[in-house]
Parts: C-alpha cells; structure tokens; sequence
C-alpha cells in the first residue's frame, strides 16, 4: 500500500498485532477512511484515520525523522523504525511464539547501550505517539499486559499503553516483518518464521523461550589473534566471548565448551554458536569454526590475513564482532603520494607554472611519522606477505598499501602538483590519498598566501583603502609567478582602481588589454584619466579599430570576439575580463574567443563568480590560470557533484585549492567598508486581485493537464512555460495577456505597493530604482507612472551606450526620481547612488543577481541608508521561491540551481504543490 505524501504531516500511532507483523501504523489524516478512537486532555474522541501495515510504512516513518514538516508524532516513529532496522541489520533478532500460537519473530537480545537507547526513546515519546487507548480492564485481546498507565474502573482516566512497552512491541512488529528467510523452513520443518501468513505452532513455544530467554542478555562474539611464530607465518584466531550483561565477563570459547563458564548462562553455548553463525556473514572464513565440535580457534594464513586487514576485520566490525591484534605486531604504516620530491626548484616558476612541464610523482611511505628510506621501500615492494620484519619489529602491511608500494605513479604537470600540495590530497585510482611535498613545492604554496611586498605605485593619482592595497599585493603576487587570479569582490568596492594600480606596478611587462561589456567602456576611460594621469588610453571599438604598445586598450566582448585572432597577435602584458560572468559559459564563442589571445597574466573581475553552478567558477578560473581544474569532464566528476551533492569534504579541499586564485571581499566584511550607510531588505507580500487569482489557476490547471501526459524535452519546454505564465500574472494581467492598449490600475496587487512606495519616495525627496526581468513590464510601469506624473526613466537592453551613459548622468543630477531598468540590461556596471530605494517588482532566480542589482546603489559613494522592498505574491510560487532563495544567499559557498531548468526535474506531484495557489 502506498501513502500519501502528506501523511506523516499528521499524527500517527502504533496499533500491535497478534502476531506482531500484522500490526498497524493509523495516521490521523482528515480524509482517511476509517475511525478510531483516541484520547485527548478533554476525554476519548472518534476521529479520521487511514491504517497502513507497519512493513508499509517504514520507509516513510524513517524519512520523516529529518523531515522538520512532520508531525512529532511521525519524527518519533520514524526515530524508533530506525532503530529497528539498525537492530535487523545486526541480526539482533529471537524467533517466538505469541499470545495466540503464531510464529513471530522478536526484536533481541538488546546489549546495555540498546536498553539504554529504547529506555531514551520511550521518555521521548509525545503523548499523540500512544494516545490509542487499552481496552478496560477484564476485556484484554489475548496480547497479554504489555503494561498501562493511569487507572481502571468506571470514571476512570483513559489507560494508555506503557511507553517502552509499546516502543518494545513496534520493534517486534518492524523485526517480525523484515527478516523472513526461506532457510526457516529447514530449521523449524514447517513454512513456520518463513512465511507472512501466520501459521500456529503451539508445539514450538518451549523452543522458543529457550532460544529467546531474557532478551536483555546473551553474549558477543571477537577474535583474539594468536601470531605464535611471525617469521614462518604460524598465526590463530580465538573466539572470545563477553557477556551482553555484563561486559566486563569475558571467556574463550574453548572453556565454555569445557565447562569453565564464569556466568555466561546455560544458553551460552547456542548463544555461541549463533553469534559465530552471524560473523561468518561478514567473514566466510569463519564458517569452518561450524563443522569442528569445538568452535576455538582458527587457523590463519597469510591469505586470511590480508582478507582481515583488506577489509574482513572493518565488515566484523560492523556486524558488531571486534579482532584484537597482537601487541607484538605494529600497525601504522601510512601512504601518502611524494610530488616533486626528486626534482629541483625550477629556476624560471612563470616559465614552469605556464607551461607542460611535469614534476616527478610517487609514493612514500612512513612509519610511526617516520619516512621510509629507498632501502626499506625496495624491501617491502620485494616482500609479498602481510607481516614484514622492518625495524626490529614486525609490522601489518595493508594490502592497499602494499599494492602502492609495488606500484609506480605517472608524473603530473606543475599546476597538478600544486593543486595537490595546496588541497593536501590527490586522487588515485578514485581514492583520496594524502600528499608530500617537496621543499620547494611547498615554499611555493606558502608564497601564495603572502602578498608581494609592494606599496602604491609612482603615478597613482589616488589614495588606496586597506583592502583595495592588499588586493593589488595579491594581484602582485599571483601575476609576477605567472598565475592568474578572480578579483570578484562585490559591486562597488573598486576593482577598477585596483586593477590600474596593478598596471602601474608591472609597467614595462606590456600593455594591458581590458575586455568588458559596452557599457563600461565610458567608465573604465574616465577612471584611468582620473586616477593614473598620462596613462595612455584608446578605445579598440567602432570601425577605426588600432592597438597600442602601452598603457590601456579597451574593447568589448563583441569586438573582441570579431577580431580575437588580430588581438591574440598582439603582446599584451595583462589581460583583464571585467564583469568575467559574460564567459561563465565556456563553450559560447565569446569564452571561445578570449581563450585565444595569450598574456604575461590574466585578472577576471567580477561580483558573482558563481551565479547558477561550480562550473562556472571552473570557466573562470580556467581561464585565468590554465589547468589548475582539469578539464570541465573531470572538474564536474571530481568536485561539482561531490559538492552538489553535500560532500563537505570536498568542498573544503575545493576552496582550499581555488582559495589562492580567488579574492572575494563583501561590503559586509568587517573592514572593508564602515563608511557604508545601513541597508534594510524587506520582503513585502501582496495579495493577489481577483482577475490574477482567476488568470493563476486556470493556467495552472490547463498546463499541468498537459505536463501530464508530456515527457523528455516537451515536458521540460511547459514547464518553463508555466513558470514563466505564472510569474508575469503575479505582476499583472496585462503583461500576461499581451494586452495592446491595457488598463493598469486596480488588476494587480504589486502595482498597488508600487505607486504606495514610490508616492512616499518622491515626497521624501528619494529617488528609486525598480527591477525587473521583463522589459514588456518595465514599459507597462513606465507608461502607468508617467501618466501619474511621476518623473521616470527606461533602461533595457536595447538603449545605446551613450544614450545609457546619459540617463545615469541625467538620474544622479536628480532629473527623475524613478529608474526603471530591465534586470539582465542594468543588473551591473552602473553607479547609481542617487538612489536610496531598491524595488525589484518581481524575483531572479537567483539572489546574487539581485544582490548586484541593489549594488547599483549600494555602493562606496553611497551617504543615505538603502531601503530594499522584494514583491512578492501571496500564496503563489513567487512564495515558495521566496523561501528557496533564503538558502542561496552564500553564492559563492554553495552550488544553486540553475533557474527554471533546475525545476523542470520535479515530479508532477512536487511541481503541483510548487505551484499550487494557497
């Protein structure tokens, strides 16, 4: 039986069963199809309630334990169901004969830290858990008493079933539904702990509770190994056994079975015998201990070994039996890959960085911290068994290890060396190996994290901040060793200025060619004039196209994409991509192109170095420094998915290994910039009008039929559609309806906030910027408050650069109060402090392009507080996103989605509830 999604949002109780695999789990649902009657503080209630058998609704109670959208009740469960399985898994099952002669299996034999973890389970139950009550006294079902609290008698409270009772009796049910094994049939004679229909086997109660008596004792099972004579490989495991109830009480088989037993108990034997049988599910070898009437002890040879420390001993582990090793053999010895350890520093590091050399690339080995000579290395590699005599001392040798030792690496290029000296690791054959440096590869890795020692340069005509200083020393650094570098400090904080003072700093290594987008070429020209006088400066745009030999060329991704070939002739000595996400896309032409044109370094410039995944981040830094992430192939297997899918590890290594090439500074990082007014960021909830209710669930309805029956790239194609429908009806009908000549006011809730918010503006002698994805929008906003009288603005892909460059000057004089600006045309390169309010009309999908929108305002220059108003309609997707995007405002520490295509993976169910008007 299937539950519905929703069932665990209810609550949900336990309901035994003679035998236990017949009980059920009852949610309290509304709509369920049948009753029960439950007690509540004002007395017994009949309410709703779909029945489920437990083995059905396992899997749901066990997601539910992390669900935070649960019920308590179904949290709880889903906390003992694990515990149930984590019992079934360690074989921690008794066969039984219940109340009413059916076989059954039980939950058992619990060790102390299992009671004490039922006994915390128990006091943890809420009251919903077990609020079912027992049937009055005298009128019992033929379970037994599995204990009650409160009274009995007329008048009396409900009596409701003993907390760690009822937990015991749901383990029973989950172990009674899980394990049931053919092999029974042999063991019994009948279709008896085999099947699931019952069957009655009275005649097999006094087997039972001879096999399952006292379910909180028993005995464990380890291997003590014997090394009688290491040289000539004579080695032994012996049985051990220890008391579950005592763990201090401990015995070797051999003297259980001779009757020296310190109190283990008349069971002790079969206890024995079965705990050996389990063990031999995670080691076979162990299954010849069955066929000797003494199960003792067990040979060992070399094989044997190499099985345990291959692997055997962690499985034992895990099935809950420990191997003790001889004190005598030492463990301990450790592979970590050696990088360079047999080459000299090279003379020329820019020359070796850019280049293909490769650096030597082996194994090394150490024990207890101490390296290995070449000599000892040789001996081990020439030895083949699993105990080696190496300094006065026998020691293990994994068979990991031992196969590294006999194996020899390929060496790896430079910037592979120092990607793995940086990450402390390497991969090898799919495993993550610690690495080795050599002397001058980790003196190189050091260098990395110290700035260069310079100061502002000769013909800087500005006073650097603290953090624009240090962001040219590491830009100093990293350029003068051939490596390049990210500056993706936020919007604002003066990449520009940064990056003229580092062409001040390397003048005489060539000239700098800057690629951006038209729209800064105006202001990369007068920032140069203005803070590096004398510097020449041209423009390499329009059709009087020529280069220089010094000081500053301009071009744009366009041009240059054009004349990429002519460009790349050129010996530039520094290569700038500023706003470097036009390129996040490596295999657009624009990416294509750039990648043509070599330089003495390359600096990327950008806010968002990540906007929708890791690869992006891969086109950046791939292209500033080539080959330190491999290829995109390998970058995505090795780093993108490990991390999208929550890997920590990994994440750490990974900006352990991106952390040099990348300089990342907020506005909010303390010190960076405290002359910055507040910025408040409200989010403001419209309702939505009558007709956009109308208009949203018809569309709804009408595309989720033909989702439905669509698949592959059409399904894909409506769902954007959807998305895409829904969101323009959020902001008005008219943009929905692609009305010619519309009438605006009263048939959208977010124009109704908006001529609010921008009444208030204006009487306050504010000015505004409003964003928003759709240029239609943006001309239906334009045409409604300009016939309000509200001085305004449009800015959209469309406008020319100069037309551009002239309503920004025309804003910051205070020409018109309101700046309406498409999100994808205005969303960087522009300064627009006049503004001291930020409205986006309607949400991004992802926050960081947002982010760099209000940073149009919110930026060094800026005197006024910045107040930020997100729209958002009520109860409708644009809700749910909302709540999404919360997540992603770390956009550099975590991996987004990618925009409407990330939803278009959803199941129908999942995108019904993503979309559904509440």
């Amino acid at each position: 039986m299937s539950l519905p999604q929703d069932s665990v949002r209810h609550a949900v109780v336990f309901e035994p069963g003679d035998p236990p695999r017949s009980g059920r789990m009852a949610f309290l649902d509304p709509g369920g199809d049948t009753t029960l009657t439950v007690a509540r503080p004002d007395g017994t209630h009949e309410v709703a309630a779909t029945r489920v058998p437990v083995a059905d609704a396992v899997a749901a109670l066990a997601r539910a334990r992390a669900d935070e959208s649960a019920h308590p009740a179904a949290r709880f469960w889903g906390a003992a169901a694990l515990v149930a399985l984590q019992l079934v898994a360690r074989g921690r099952v008794l066969p039984g004969v219940t109340g009413q002669d059916h076989d059954s299996w039980r939950a058992g034999p619990f060790d102390a830290a299992d009671a004490r973890r039922i006994r915390e389970l128990a006091d943890a139950m809420p009251a919903e858990a077990r609020a079912v009550p027992l049937p009055a006294t005298g009128e019992g079902d033929g379970e037994g008493d599995t204990g009650a609290e409160t009274g009995a008698g007329a008048g009396a409270e409900p009596r409701l079933p003993d907390a760690e009772s009822h937990v015991r009796a749901f383990l029973d049910a989950v172990a009674d539904a899980m394990p049931r094994s053919p092999g029974a049939v042999r063991a019994t004679g009948t279709t008896a702990y085999a099947a699931a229909r019952p069957v009655k086997v009275p005649r097999l109660r006094p087997w039972a509770e001879e096999v399952s008596a006292g379910l909180d004792s028993g005995v464990r099972l380890s291997l003590r190994l014997e090394a009688d004579d290491p040289a000539r490989g004579e080695f032994r495991a012996v049985m051990q056994l220890h008391s579950l109830a005592d763990p201090s009480l401990v015995v070797d088989a051999a003297d259980l079975w001779e009757g020296r037993d310190p109190g283990l108990g008349g069971r002790a034997r079969i206890e024995a015998t079965l705990a050996i049988r389990r063990a031999a599910r995670a080691w076979p070898r162990l299954e010849r201990l069955l066929e000797s009437a003494v199960p003792d002890e067990l040979p060992l040879s070399d094989a044997d070994l190499e099985e345990l420390l291959a692997g055997a001993a962690t499985r034992l582990d895990a099935a809950g039996v420990e191997v003790h090793w001889p004190k005598s053999l030492v463990s301990g010895l450790t592979a970590r890959a050696a990088v360079g350890l047999r080459d000299s520093a090279p003379s020329d590091l820019p020359s070796f960085l850019g280049g293909h050399h490769l650096t030597s690339f082996d194994w090394q080995l150490a024990l207890g911290g101490e390296r290995l000579t070449a000599a000892e290395m040789d001996h081990l590699a020439e030895t083949h068994r699993p105990v080696v005599r190496l300094r006065d001392q026998w020691v293990l040798i994994d068979p990991g290890v031992a196969r590294k030792v006999r194996s020899h690496l390929k060496p790896m290029t430079a910037l592979d060396a120092l990607g793995a000296a940086l990450t402390g690791t390497v991969e090898v054959d799919g495993e993550q190996v610690p690495v080795e440096p050599s002397a001058w590869l980790s003196e190189l890795r050091d260098r990395l994290a110290e700035p260069a020692d310079v100061g502002p340069p000769p013909g800087l005509a500005a006073t650097l901040r603290d953090y624009q200083l240090q962001g040219l020393r590491w830009l100093a650094r990293m350029t003068s060793l051939g490596l390049g570098g990210c500056l993706a400090d936020d919007m604002g904080l003066g990449k520009t200025i940064t990056l003229i003072a580092l062409h001040l700093t390397r003048q005489g290594t060539g000239p700098t060619l800057v690629v951006c987008p038209a729209s800064l070429m105006g202001n990369w020209e007068r920032e140069i004039s203005r803070f590096a006088p004398g510097v020449p400066v041209r423009r390499y745009h329009g059709a009087q196209r020529t280069l220089a030999d010094d000081g500053f060329v301009l071009t744009t991704y366009g041009t240059m994409r054009l004349d990429a070939a002519r460009l790349g002739e050129h010996p530039w000595g520094l290569l700038v991509a500023d706003e470097a996400q036009h390129v996040k896309n490596p295999a657009s032409g624009t990416a294509k192109a750039l990648r043509e044109i070599p330089a003495a370094a390359r600096v990327a410039l950008t806010g968002t170095p990540v906007e929708n995944n890791l690869s992006e981040l891969w086109a950046i830094l791939d292209w500033t420094t080539p080959g330190l992430l491999g290829s995109l192939t390998r970058f995505r297997s090795r780093w993108a998915k490990p991390v999208e899918s929550g890997d920590k590890a990994t994440a750490e290594r990974l900006a352990r290994l991106v952390g040099p090439f990348l300089l990342r500074r907020r506005k909010s990082d303390p010190g960076i910039a405290p002359e910055l007014p507040p910025k408040t960021e409200t989010d403001r909830p419209v309702p939505l009008t009558t007709e956009q209710a109308g208009l949203y669930e018809a569309v709804v309805r009408e595309i989720m039929t033909q989702i439905e029956s669509a698949q592959g790239m059409a399904r894909r194609g409506l769902i954007v559609k959807l998305l895409t429908g829904l969101k323009q009806i959020c902001n008005h009908p008219a943009q929905y309806l692609h009305e010619a000549d519309p009438r605006l006011p009263g048939r959208s809730g977010k124009l109704e906030l908006l001529d609010e918010l921008v009444d208030t503006i204006v009487a306050e002698d504010g000015a505004v910027l409003v964003f928003t994805q759709y240029v239609q929008m943006a001309r239906l906003l334009d045409k409604h408050l300009s016939a309000r009288g509200v001085g305004t603005q449009l800015l959209h892909g469309g406008t020319p650069v100069a037309r551009r460059e002239e309503m920004v000057r025309r804003f910051q004089d205070g020409a018109a109060p309101v700046f309406l600006l498409s999100l994808k045309a205005a969303g960087t390169g522009l300064n627009l402090t006049r503004a001291d309010h930020v409205i986006h009309y309607d949400r991004w999908w992802n926050p960081a392009v947002e982010d760099q929108a209000t940073d149009r305002a919110y930026r060094i220059g800026q005197t006024r507080p910045v107040q930020v108003h997100r729209l958002i309609a009520e109860g409708t997707i644009e809700d749910r996103i909302a709540q999404m995007l919360v997540a992603k405002r770390s956009l550099a520490d975590a991996v987004l989605a990618s925009g409407e295509a990330a939803f278009t993976e959803l199941t129908d169910a999942e995108l019904a509830a993503l979309v559904e008007l509440r």
